[in-house]
């Protein structure tokens, strides 16, 4: 192609096109896009279509962007320029919504996946064009890696094959590109996966981990489903050739757009359960048929691991706990509202080493974040000695410790002389919690509210005589930075175990919401302005706003000046320090989660 013959544009391949009276529906690969306001729309379309039909074997012919004859439609002259400028105009709102692709005049054509998947394909093309993939099996002419094999040839791509016995029977690796990037993919009786793109001694290293996760799920070396907890049944040479087929295609589309400089197939701002810079696996099952993407955070160690980006908001501490507890890949048990009550506060439960875990708060995503945090506490405390604190990022994890060490140092009592109820009854906030809990529930509460000296630090306790915990046991306890909170978030306490006690499983661990967690519930988010604390938002904005001095005021009281522990390679793999915890550690770091203990630096 020279200077003067510029790129032909045409609808990129998969772009189908409904003509509407007065506009013009246009869906792609990434989106879709109404164009609306004018009658003469079907008919620039009409125009247009002829020189962005699709070339031979790219996709329907122009009849599949015509006209629907019913649309009444006005005559336009191709020779007016206001025509050619509307045409002009229509082009760019195709290219703004990422619908066209940019062809070379006189060139040969590239293959049609490849404009759909970028609206420069002969770049990609080019790229393609300077490599010859590998593939490597232990039985080149085994299923998979026929069908891998095949795919790629299909592709304009056809791979050296060698023969690998140091692979598993069942595994197949596939390395295109300058620098080398590789995918691993792998076949079992009921189920599959492909790798992220990586480094072909990661590829390898991350296939068998994964292998290693899955068997440690299903009790097998197969693929099960995580809702049976069963094992899949029957042998590999019996499974679908339709999954082998999947296997293949997306472990070789996976290794080839990366070969491209192509965006991976998982996308994770499509996809919100995926977690950013981190892999995703693709997870396959026959039975029944299923395929999708999930975050997978426990690999060996990578530079880019050893300091992820924090948790900046709600949102993204809950994809962490999603990734936590992945059914397929996680290393916790999803904490999920399943069939709890969610009025007139709201539950999660999970399974943890303590057994039964209920968690609960104002709000379902809250009480998952609580119970999520409390389930890794409790799993790293059995592995490593002294404390431990979980928070999704350094401050909720601060938060919550001070927190824990002002309540131990606080004993069951007050530090002080209770507070008047009339200092922090007023609140609607703890007027409201007070009321569900003594009235609502009808359960016979007692609240106490204290100072810690010195400090502007309150603790709130509610003592039961309902039975809950025994013969007036302590209910509940909260310390935060005024007495109205402090009380709030103790009375809710109290509610949630009670709801708890009466909903949950049998004999589950409780674990309690505190105002840690309202930074990141707030985090971007400006409540309405004619809200008051009244209203759950403004309340917690209040308590963010707070807690920067309530931290600063429990570290002088408890004495306490922790730091995250920062992992080595060596702890991510699970050989370090970290010993039988090193995975956990791994994935909570990996989510953006911070740990402190007493260990490793952390006192």
């Amino acid at each position: 192609m020279t200077a003067a013959e510029p790129a032909r544009l045409r609808l990129r391949p998969g772009v189908a096109v409904t003509p509407l009276r007065s506009g013009l529906h246009l869906r792609g690969r990434d989106g879709s896009v109404t164009l609306e306001g004018s009658r003469a729309l079907p008919a620039l379309w009409e125009l247009l279509s002829e020189r962005l039909g699709p070339g031979p074997g790219d996709g329907p012919g122009e009849e599949a962007y015509g006209v629907d004859p019913g649309i009444g439609m006005p005559r336009l002259d191709p020779a007016d320029p206001r025509v050619e400028a509307a045409l002009h105009a229509l082009t760019g709102q195709l290219h703004a919504h990422d619908l066209l692709a940019e062809y070379p005049a006189g060139a040969a054509e590239p293959p049609a996946w490849l404009g759909a998947s970028t609206h420069r394909p002969a770049l990609a093309a080019a790229a393609l064009a300077a490599t010859r993939p590998v593939v490597a099996a232990a039985d080149p002419g085994g299923p998979l890696a026929a069908a891998l094999i095949g795919v790629l040839g299909r592709a304009g791509t056809p791979p050296e094959v060698y023969r690998d016995t140091g692979l598993p029977a069942d595994r197949v690796v596939a390395v295109a590109g300058t620098p080398p990037v590789a995918v691993a993919v792998a076949r079992t009786a009921d189920g599959g996966f492909v790798t992220a793109p990586a480094e072909p001694e990661r590829a390898r290293a991350d296939a068998e981990s994964i292998a290693v996760r899955l068997h440690a799920d299903t009790g097998s070396t197969d693929v099960g489903s995580p809702d049976t907890g069963s094992a899949p049944a029957g042998p590999t040479a019996g499974a679908s050739a339709v999954l082998t087929a999947l296997l293949a295609g997306a472990a070789a589309q996976r290794l080839l757009c990366a070969a491209a400089g192509l965006p991976d197939p998982a996308g994770r701002d499509e996809d919100p359960q995926l977690l950013q810079d981190r892999p995703a696996v693709l997870v396959a099952l026959a039975r029944p048929p299923h395929a999708s993407y999930r975050p997978w955070v426990t690999g060996p160690a990578d530079p880019a691991s050893l300091s992820p980006a924090p948790v900046a908001d709600l949102a993204e501490a809950l994809r962490g706990v999603g990734a936590l507890g992945d059914p397929y890949l996680g290393v916790l048990d999803a904490p999920l509202p399943g069939g709890l009550p969610q009025l007139p506060a709201a539950l999660a439960a999970c399974s943890s080493v303590a057994g039964p875990l209920v968690a609960g708060a104002p709000r379902t995503d809250l009480a998952r974040l609580s119970a999520a945090c409390r389930a890794a506490e409790l799993h790293l405390d059995e592995r490593i000695p002294g404390p431990v604190t979980v928070g999704a990022g350094p401050g909720h994890a601060l938060g919550r410790a001070l927190r824990r060490a002002a309540l131990a140092a606080a004993g069951s009592s007050g530090p002080d002389r209770a507070l008047r109820e009339e200092e922090w009854r007023d609140h609607p906030q703890a007027r409201h919690w007070w009321t569900v809990l003594t009235r609502h529930l009808g359960l016979p509460m007692e609240m106490t509210v204290h100072r810690f000296p010195a400090e502007q630090a309150y603790l709130a306790v509610v003592r039961d005589f309902a039975g809950l915990t025994g013969p007036a046991g302590v209910a509940a306890r909260a310390v935060e930075a005024t007495p109205a909170d402090a009380a709030a978030l103790a009375a809710l306490g109290a509610v949630t175990r009670a709801m708890a006690a009466e909903h949950g499983p049998a004999g589950a661990v409780h674990t309690a919401f505190s105002g840690a967690e309202a930074p990141l519930a707030v985090a971007g988010v400006e409540p309405a302005a004619w809200t008051d604390e009244g209203w759950t938002d403004r309340w917690l904005a209040g308590i963010a706003r707070r807690e920067p001095e309530l931290c600063a005021a429990l570290a002088r009281l408890t004495g306490l000046h922790l730091e995250p522990w920062q992992p080595g390679e060596a702890d991510l793999a699970g050989s370090g320090a970290a010993g039988s915890a090193g995975p956990v550690l791994a994935a909570l770091h990996a989510c953006g989660f911070s740990v402190l203990a007493g260990w490793g630096g952390a006192r």
